[in-house]
């Protein structure tokens, strides 16, 4: 956990922000954010929700996009990142597990600290804010996800701005821009993360019930 403390009038501060902005659109809250914390702003993408990227990239091309490769993931993902990474010239940032932490395999107790929780830690010291692509239907964990908050584990401000939003709110603003689509979606993988600890969803199955599918895990400690 950082030890970043916020004051008590940025806490406030932000609870009314994320208040404010329940019923604003993911673009008004992403312009928000570049303007309050500019180059200190970054984004963490998984690479499968584009949709934030798309809407961020084109109000800020210089921002900073980071991509976890844990060095587990999908050939498919990695094809899928470069395809992304040049279609919108994207200020890139690759983390790697480091060797020196001796990061466990994937799918094994712990292997998310090190491959993609202590990355990322590394990559957004100096950084005031983060924008996820987190939104509250994506498991019950995240239900209730505030749209901006103070995030302890890394020590900055978190930005949700897909938050409100749903599955449909999502596919309609694909299709509705044109934008390339993850090639295991159509799979079936409606939740993609690592290889090993990924699968295909069945019809009307959960989708995050293809993550970790043998064991009681949810989260991978980024967001819980």
């Amino acid at each position: 956990m950082s030890s970043t403390q916020p004051t008590p009038s940025l806490l406030d501060e932000l609870a009314a922000a994320s208040a404010r902005f329940e019923t604003a659109s993911p673009g008004e809250i992403v312009s928000w954010a570049i303007e309050t914390y500019s180059s200190s702003l970054t984004y963490a993408c998984s690479f499968q929700d584009i949709v934030l990227l798309d809407i961020a990239v084109k109000a800020a091309p210089d921002l900073e996009v980071i991509f976890l490769d844990t060095e587990a993931h999908f050939p498919e993902t990695l094809a899928y990142v470069e395809d992304v990474r040049r279609r919108y010239d994207l200020n890139l940032v690759v983390t790697h597990p480091d060797p020196a932490e001796n990061p466990v395999p994937c799918g094994e107790s712990g292997c998310c600290q090190g491959r993609k929780v202590a990355p990322l830690m590394r990559a957004v010291a100096g950084k005031d804010a983060w924008l996820t692509s987190v939104k509250r239907v994506d498991a019950q964990t995240r239900g209730d996800a505030p749209i901006i908050s103070w995030d302890d584990k890394f020590g900055l401000v978190k930005i949700n701005p897909l938050a409100t939003w749903t599955d449909e709110d999502v596919a309609y603003y694909e299709k509705a821009n044109d934008l390339p689509i993850h090639p295991l979606i159509p799979q079936g993988y409606l939740s993609i993360g690592c290889a090993p600890t990924t699968r295909p969803v069945a019809p009307g199955e959960d989708p995050r019930a293809g993550r970790w599918a043998d064991s009681d895990k949810t989260e991978c400690g980024l967001h819980g």
